[in-house]
């Protein structure tokens, strides 16, 4: 009886010591991802300065350097607090995008706009997901006040991402005024944007109130919105384009 007793508190013991590992590397696994994508804001960032043209994109990456090394510097505090290692390097998928950037023709700003696109929608989903179920308090707090300066900077990105494609052409908004919708401008496809993605998408193309998006059969993002106070029906193609309708 005695030994039975024994082996059900090593039990309960090996359990409870079990515990904070798997707590530790679950929250090394956050400060891994945060801190590698945190470096290449400011690494990308510094690198454009001098390879973009557009200068609301230079001000963005400025904006990267100045709000990401921020958070970078809080991110190392808290993470040395709690006895985790920040990664110095950035990962490989990372140091190639960097590469592709550093080894483009100026002026890079198509590239970098798009890569910033995909880091942020990265970032926010990391920092959303740790923010709500991170398992360490110090880090899920940094998450939680972090996560929202990270949104902003999506929606800052989708908005110049907006503006340079219906400079080059890329994007085709049309409101109007009747009520056929025109979906000649909306291109049937595989599309590979997610709804969040989509969201950011048509907001960065001037409306608000996005709501009810569902992608139908042809791949086309579809939903209602709001602009110039008007409710509207809104959709997004697999290429970007963002049409509206009344």
């Amino acid at each position: 009886m005695k030994t039975r007793h024994l082996l059900a508190s090593l039990t309960v013991a090996s359990i409870v010591f079990a515990m904070p590992a798997f707590a530790a590397d679950s929250a090394q696994d956050f400060v891994d991802k945060a801190a590698v994508g945190g470096k290449f804001e400011v690494d990308s960032s510094q690198l454009a300065l001098n390879k973009v043209q557009d200068q609301s994109i230079k001000d963005f990456a400025q904006r990267m350097i100045r709000d990401h090394g921020a958070a970078n510097t809080k991110l190392q505090a808290v993470a040395g607090e709690q006895k985790l290692k920040v990664p110095a390097a950035l990962d490989a998928q990372h140091q190639a995008d960097l590469d592709k950037l550093k080894n483009g023709q100026a002026p890079i700003d198509p590239a970098y706009v798009d890569m910033q696109r995909k880091a942020h929608d990265e970032a926010v989903k990391l920092f959303e997901d740790y923010a709500s179920k991170g398992d360490n308090p110090a880090l899920k707090t940094f998450a939680q006040q972090t996560v929202d300066t990270l949104k902003m900077h999506r929606q800052m990105i989708e908005k110049i991402a907006a503006r340079q494609d219906s400079i080059t052409g890329a994007t085709t908004p049309a409101v109007k005024t009747d009520n056929t919708p025109n979906a000649a401008a909306l291109v049937p496809g595989a599309n590979s944007f997610t709804e969040a993605q989509a969201k950011s998408r048509i907001e960065g193309a001037g409306y608000t109130n996005v709501s009810k998006l569902a992608k139908d059969d042809q791949g086309i993002w579809r939903g209602q919105a709001t602009k110039a106070g008007e409710s509207l029906a809104v959709g997004l193609d697999y290429q970007g384009n963002v049409v509206a309708s009344k």
